[in-house]
């Protein structure tokens, strides 16, 4: 009960806020029903005067600030989710910087000194204030002698003291704004919003712990060692704990300082191409690939190597839609679109009830009209946008991870056209899109399939024993229990009725409060 009056009065003063700062009436439907008129009617009330001035983006940066980092990581991750705020919610909340004011380097010290279990001073030759703080954690320059005597510069990631809290209050908060929204605004059950919160929650519950962005580090390291012009920190595991990340201290020039790369003679067409065809190596590749690939992550080397750096985010795609993704692309760059529309409906993506010649209609009606078009105003991410805008004409569930690496595209994309404004995505993609199909889909990958279908078959077959005892065992208690029922005593049946009727009577008054103050807003947000 507690919990759930907490969550409320939570929800209660974000939707304060967010009508405060205008970002209700910012984005209002253009003809909402009686009830969406009502909510904006109520949120013009309390607006401030000067919202009214304001561009969208602004407000809801506005908003989301106030309320706390909790609410600038979800509307970071919802600016990754289009499909739930709107093409242009999203675009605006793409600008929302994750950048707070640092905490006090002596409670970073002491974080590190508990976390490691040893003094500082042990540990570090030198320990530096703030570089950069964001929501979560903050970072440090340090310095560190090797085993081998060596001294060298680190980079030191520190949580935030007390930022898990906070951060669990918030999400018992958008589980009931998720709930609330699906039992009101019908349509938007099939964007799964409380599934949109679970992968909310699971990121978050990751970049907290701290050892598993060193293992993402890690694992990215192995899959790159061979690949050319791309790297990524090592990682100092001596020195990482969960509250704690040590890293090489990278020297080198960040992508948004395009003044800075072009006095040192980097070659910013050549790094265009880099970026682009390291983000599809890795994504179609490896199925693995860093989310959060903006130019502040990146950084140029003195060699000229591109170093990839913040790995708190980070995407997979199972082997089901690596295939997907490459064939689409594939299928785009040769246009063979019923080959393309065949993906889509063996991935499960599309129901069978569909068409596939339709399908494949839909897809001409996307990829034509980019035959003849300059390089320029060709863009990968915006096809895949598209695409996914057929969702709903074809009864297309959301694919969160596939949406993920959408947005990641647009932001890899966003990257190489400031590098170079004519960059030909088709003709930098096609090299590494070929080669994964090559290895993938060719003849060798034809015979692997079968040598792996053999070796599950043979295990399958060595297993059956096994599944049969168990079979046996299981039809058995089933007989067992439809003979003679599940029997409970009185008492246990008291305790359950009354436990229920608690329960269900929290609920009831949780709901009801709730809905009164939250889903119009509601409303609003998910028709915007």
């Amino acid at each position: 009960m507690a919990s759930a009056i907490g969550s409320l009065i939570r929800l209660a003063r974000a939707g304060w806020v967010l009508a405060r700062e205008g970002v209700v009436t910012a984005m209002a439907p253009p003809d909402p029903p009686a009830i969406g008129r009502l909510a904006l009617w109520a949120a013009g009330l309390v607006e401030r005067r000067e919202a009214g001035g304001v561009s969208r983006g602004l407000r809801a940066s506005r908003a989301l600030n106030r309320l706390g980092p909790s609410y600038v990581k979800l509307g970071q991750f919802l600016a990754t989710r289009p499909d739930v705020v709107g093409r242009a919610m999203a675009d605006d909340l793409e600008a929302l910087q994750d950048r707070v004011e640092p905490f006090s380097s002596d409670v970073a010290r002491a974080i590190v000194a508990k976390s490691l279990g040893k003094p500082l001073d042990e540990v570090f030759l030198a320990f530096g204030d703030a570089v950069a703080a964001a929501s979560i954690a903050q970072v440090h320059k340090a310095r560190v002698r090797t085993r081998s005597g060596e001294e060298k510069d680190v980079a030191v990631k520190v949580l935030r003291p007390d930022v898990e809290i906070r951060f669990r209050r918030d999400l018992d908060a958008f589980y009931l704004a998720a709930k609330l929204i699906e039992a009101f605004v019908p349509f938007t059950r099939r964007l799964r919003p409380i599934a949109v919160v679970d992968t909310l929650a699971r990121s978050v519950r990751l970049e907290m712990d701290l050892r598993l962005e060193a293992a993402a580090l890690s694992e990215m390291a192995e899959n790159t060692a061979g690949d050319p012009d791309f790297r990524v920190p090592s990682v100092d595991w001596e020195r990482t704990q969960r509250t704690v990340l040590t890293l090489e201290w990278i020297d080198g020039i960040k992508l948004n300082e395009p003044e800075r790369l072009a006095a040192s003679g980097h070659d910013p067409i050549r790094l265009a191409r880099v970026v682009m065809q390291s983000f599809l190596r890795h994504a179609m590749r490896d199925g693995f690939f860093h989310a959060d690939m903006h130019q502040g992550n990146l950084f140029v080397d003195a060699k000229g190597d591109l170093v990839a750096v913040d790995f708190g985010i980070t995407g997979r795609l199972n082997p089901a839609e690596r295939r997907f993704l490459a064939e689409i692309l594939y299928g785009f760059i040769t246009r063979d679109y019923m080959r393309t529309a065949r993906v889509h409906f063996e991935a499960g993506y599309v129901p069978a009830s569909h068409e596939l010649e339709v399908f494949a209609q839909a897809l001409r009606a996307v990829g034509e009209p980019l035959r003849d078009r300059p390089p320029r105003e060709i863009s990968m991410a915006g096809l895949l946008g598209q695409l996914f805008e057929y969702t709903d004409v074809f009864d297309m569930k959301t694919q969160p991870r596939l949406i993920l690496l959408q947005k990641t595209m647009v932001v890899v994309e966003g990257v190489g056209r400031v590098l170079d404004p004519d960059l030909d995505i088709w003709a930098v993609s096609e090299p590494v899109v070929r080669e994964w199909v090559a290895a993938n889909l060719g003849p060798g990958a034809r015979l692997a399939d079968v040598g792996e279908s053999a070796g599950a078959a043979g295990r399958l077959a060595l297993a059956l024993p096994r599944l049969a005892d168990r079979l046996e065992t299981v039809t058995d208690a089933a007989a067992r229990w439809a003979e003679a029922g599940v029997r409970l005593d009185a008492e246990t049946v008291e305790r359950l009725a009354r436990e229920t009727h608690r329960r269900g009577l929290v609920e009831r008054i949780a709901w009801v409060v709730a809905a009164a103050s939250l889903a119009t807003i509601a409303y609003v947000m998910m028709t915007s």
